[in-house]
């Protein structure tokens, strides 16, 4: 799949998704790291707004920053006018927004959400602020990943510009990580991490096969073998 491909709305997606699911952040940073893709890890700060969240999908990027401007002054974008960006949703997707450093507004709130599930989305990852934080945890089956939450209306201070263009969110080893279409979120306790597009099948393949050797590796650990005994026969602890 190329880096630029959306993935199909059922199917393969689907599949992907599951696949995802039942690994853990920790163990997919491991293998980007390992296939010389050190960076691709959101900033810490972009948190679960439930411990327990897990989330995985392609990227429907949102690209926004602040923007004090009134609807008439602002010149229309067919794209976004009239918030037409939740007609590009499509099934299994992730919204993930961009909101260029605005820091006090919430950016995404509970109708947003409930209006974005209903089109297929998965959840929803923000680089800044939610608003609605007890509403949101209403919502079944789906899980948000913010910087912080946050009362105050977004409107007269930031405002979506554009959908579906290559976006940057913080990043921890770098100061931004790059998000394309269809490139793959996978969200958890630990954090959020972008797994490019043309490495998905790759990156799930070896985590997979990782996630078996680290079965075996807590298996041996719990049955008492010492620990120095677990590395040298695995070499992964």
């Amino acid at each position: 799949m190329s880096r630029r491909t959306k993935p199909a709305a059922t199917g393969p997606a689907d599949d992907t998704s599951r696949r995802f699911v039942r690994l853990y952040t920790a163990l997919v940073y491991d293998i980007l790291d390992e296939i010389g893709l050190p960076n691709q890890c959101l900033d810490l700060q972009i948190k679960p707004l439930d411990v327990g969240a897990r989330l995985a999908g392609p990227a429907f990027t949102v690209l926004g920053g602040p923007d004090p401007r009134t609807d008439a002054e602002y010149p229309e974008n067919p794209r976004v006018a009239d918030f037409g960006f939740f007609d590009a949703l499509y099934p299994g997707c992730v919204v993930v927004v961009a909101a260029g450093g605005e820091r006090q507004a919430g950016h995404f709130g509970e109708l947003m959400s409930n209006a974005s599930k209903v089109r297929g989305a998965a959840g929803v990852v923000i680089d800044g602020g939610i608003r609605d934080g007890n509403l949101l945890r209403e919502i079944d089956d789906w899980s948000v990943f913010a910087r912080y939450t946050s009362p105050i209306e977004s409107k007269l201070r930031y405002r979506v510009r554009d959908i579906e263009v290559p976006i940057a969110l913080s990043g921890t080893l770098t100061s931004q990580v790059r998000i394309d279409p269809g490139d793959w979120v996978f969200g958890d306790a630990d954090g959020v991490v972008i797994v490019p597009a043309a490495v998905v099948d790759e990156v799930l393949t070896k985590a997979e096969a990782a996630r078996e050797v680290e079965d075996q590796v807590r298996a041996d650990i719990r049955r008492g073998v010492p620990v120095r005994d677990v590395y040298r026969k695995y070499g992964r602890l």
